[in-house]
């Protein structure tokens, strides 16, 4: 039980920091649109990774520095292209709130979701090579990973379906537009961020 907790809070640690796709997640849940199936891949993804880097896909990847480094532009890229279409939205009260826009596909946004997740080197780094390499270091690294994944699971549940509530406050123009203009900043810090290494 021990590691399993020590899992969980390490894990718990490492995602809850504000970064691009707990952003793009609260964006989906105060929009309630689409929110179940972004938190499940958001999710998945982690647990995924994580067993990678527990079963030793970590060490691997520090020892092929040039995969981290086509990562790391890519990521870079994706999330300034990101931050421009957010400040573009947070330009454009028109477009600010959930009424006034029309939803987005399922498609559109899971691949969407999928991009600030594999695209986002900080996500490989976290849950590949640093959880992997922590939870070699417990007895019972498989219970660490699990501990880890149920942290995961709270987080992202919480996040995405807990957004709702905030949907009366969010129902002017103006606070979508604070939103956008924030989640824009977020983007372009963590891109900042990425590119420094």
């Amino acid at each position: 039980m021990g590691s399993v907790l020590a899992g969980f809070g390490f894990s718990l640690a490492l995602i809850v920091a504000i970064g691009a796709q707990n952003a793009f997640v609260l964006r989906q849940g105060l929009r309630r649109e689409h929110v179940l199936p972004v938190v499940a891949i958001c999710v998945a993804a982690d647990a995924t990774l994580m067993t990678a880097g527990i079963a030793g896909l970590g060490a691997a990847l520090t020892a092929t520095p040039a995969v981290l480094v086509a990562v790391r532009w890519g990521g870079v890229a994706f999330l300034l292209g990101y931050a421009l279409l957010a400040a573009r939205r947070a330009l454009r009260p028109a477009a600010l709130s959930p009424v006034d826009r029309p939803p987005a596909t399922l498609r559109a946004t899971l691949l969407a979701c999928m991009a600030f997740t594999f695209l986002n080197p900080h996500v490989y780094l976290d849950t590949v090579v640093l959880l992997g390499t922590v939870a070699h270091q417990d007895p019972n690294r498989w219970a660490f990973g699990a501990g880890a994944a149920a942290a995961s699971l709270a987080w992202f549940t919480g996040l995405g379906l807990g957004a709702r509530r905030l949907g009366p406050l969010l129902a002017r123009p103006a606070a979508w537009r604070v939103i956008d203009a924030t989640i824009a900043g977020i983007m372009v810090a963590v891109a900042g961020s990425v590119a420094a290494g």
